[in-house]
């Protein structure tokens, strides 16, 4: 064996141990430990290929966190499916640059089957354009850049030639309880704060239909709305049929950030959820968090393809497209030089299918459900959110400071045990403790044994507590 495959014989072999064994959910190492490890001088000599692995495991290992683990309940995120972590090594060990069509005529097409396999199982226009990014950031940004170049077009701007000089201001109307990535996104993009018209949320974060209608009536400027399906805390759905008429309405451009939420369109009985989001101009959909893809991984969905084709535009004498080829993946996204994402999602949709993918959005909504029934009925327990997603947002002992350090402690006290990773939040001016069942891993057993802690913390300390 060469010198450098023992180093790759070395990382398979770890990997399917790592996997099997159990595993500190929490890290184990202190930041000057990990310090300590990794930022050491660097040598002037080579190394062993094989005993660099072995370092970068030693470092690495003690400061990992579990969210590959069935007790990761901590934010939203998934736990890389075995399937889409083997075809990303071989994404790895092909080393193609799926930047256009030429430089990885295999991955083009890859991305072209997962772009309509999603198509389908989402149920969203067919024609629609799909880019494969980094996650719903970017899934975000780049829907935003079509819908940024779209609405001045219709207003009479070329943003392509002119840039945002003289540019209509283009109003942007977002709940003033949206997720802090659809922002960054909008910034990235050139809009400010005086281009973003923020809108009175509900209980569950969700924009107010009547106060959307008001301020779209008072601005006759270019206008896109950005719609939420799965709230970060409440996991709510907007109104997405009464946004779809009022974005007909006013020729305004409607964007939905379905960074996990929109995959619940893949349940007939959940449909009603997502109701109207098919009339949407645009979506954004995360891979990696309950399709269980490897990071990074994340989907731009756009009904108007020449819209994003012209704003993710690149041309070069060297970029060649001949006849025959098939499409170029940069005309879809905001990179050139890039992995070839494609791969790796074809062979975790194929490795599921439709009754796969299915079955994880189930176990995980029936879950949440169940867990929030039972949470609910504790004394002194809060259940702040209508759990119609995975997202259960909790309370403990009432309103005020005292309910907001309860809280606080019976998370700390949770992840004490070592037997769950979780973690408290802000939200609406309260601290509440989030939970986010969307760990492939997660079955009934790990929500037992979460309840069952949860019980006996919450009964100390609400005894203590008087309630």
């Amino acid at each position: 064996m060469k010198p450098r495959d023992s180093a790759l014989a070395r990382a398979a072999a770890y990997a399917l141990e790592y996997r099997q064994r159990h595993r500190p959910l929490h890290p184990t190492a202190t930041t000057a430990d990990l310090r300590e490890a990794f930022c050491r001088p660097l040598e002037e000599a080579p190394r062993d290929p094989a005993a660099v692995i072995d370092d970068l495991i030693a470092a690495a290992e003690p400061g990992l966190v579990g969210n590959t683990q069935d007790a990761f309940f901590a934010w939203v995120m998934g736990a890389s499916d075995v399937t889409g972590v083997a075809a990303d090594w071989l994404t790895s060990i092909w080393g193609q640059n799926a930047g256009i069509f030429q430089t990885a005529p295999a991955a083009a097409i890859a991305e072209e089957a997962v772009g309509a396999w999603l198509l389908d199982l989402l149920d969203l226009p067919r024609n629609s354009a799909v880019g494969l990014v980094t996650g719903a950031t970017m899934a975000g940004f780049t829907c935003l850049a079509a819908a940024r170049s779209e609405v001045l077009a219709r207003a009479g701007h070329d943003a392509e030639r002119l840039g945002l000089w003289g540019a209509p201001r283009v109003r942007i109307h977002v709940s003033d309880d949206t997720h802090v990535s659809n922002l960054a996104a909008l910034r990235f993009l050139g809009f400010g704060e005086a281009n973003i018209a923020p809108v009175a949320s509900d209980d569950q974060g969700l924009m107010r239909v009547e106060a959307l209608a008001a301020a779209m009536a008072r601005d006759d400027s270019p206008q896109i709305i950005l719609a939420q399906a799965g709230h970060i805390n409440s996991g709510g759905f907007d109104d997405f049929t009464a946004l779809a008429d009022l974005a007909e309405r006013h020729g305004a451009w409607l964007h939905v950030d379905g960074a996990f939420g929109l995959w619940t369109r893949v349940l007939d009985d959940r449909r009603a959820l997502t109701a109207g989001v098919e009339r949407a101009d645009s979506w954004s959909v995360d891979g990696h968090k309950w399709l269980q893809l490897p990071y990074d991984s994340g989907f731009a969905i756009v009904r108007h393809g020449r819209a994003l084709n012209r704003s993710m535009d690149m041309t070069a004498s060297y970029l060649t497209h001949a006849p025959g080829d098939g499409r170029n993946p940069s005309e879809f996204n905001p990179e050139l030089s890039r992995r070839a994402r494609g791969f790796a999602a074809w062979a975790v949709l194929r490795a599921l299918g439709r009754s796969g993918v299915r079955e994880i959005i189930r176990r995980h909504l029936d879950i949440a459900r169940d867990l929030a029934g039972r949470l609910a009925a504790l004394p002194g327990v809060e259940v702040c959110n209508r759990v119609d997603c995975n997202q259960i947002t909790l309370r403990f002992g009432g309103p005020g400071a005292e309910g907001d350090a309860l809280t606080a402690e019976v998370a700390g006290r949770l992840n004490a045990t070592g037997r769950h990773f979780v973690r408290p939040a802000a939200w609406q001016g309260r601290t509440v403790l989030r939970l986010s069942v969307i760990s492939g891993a997660c079955g009934p057993d790990a929500a037992d044994r979460l309840f069952a802690d949860l019980s006996d913390i919450w009964g100390a300390l609400g005894q203590d507590s008087h309630f």
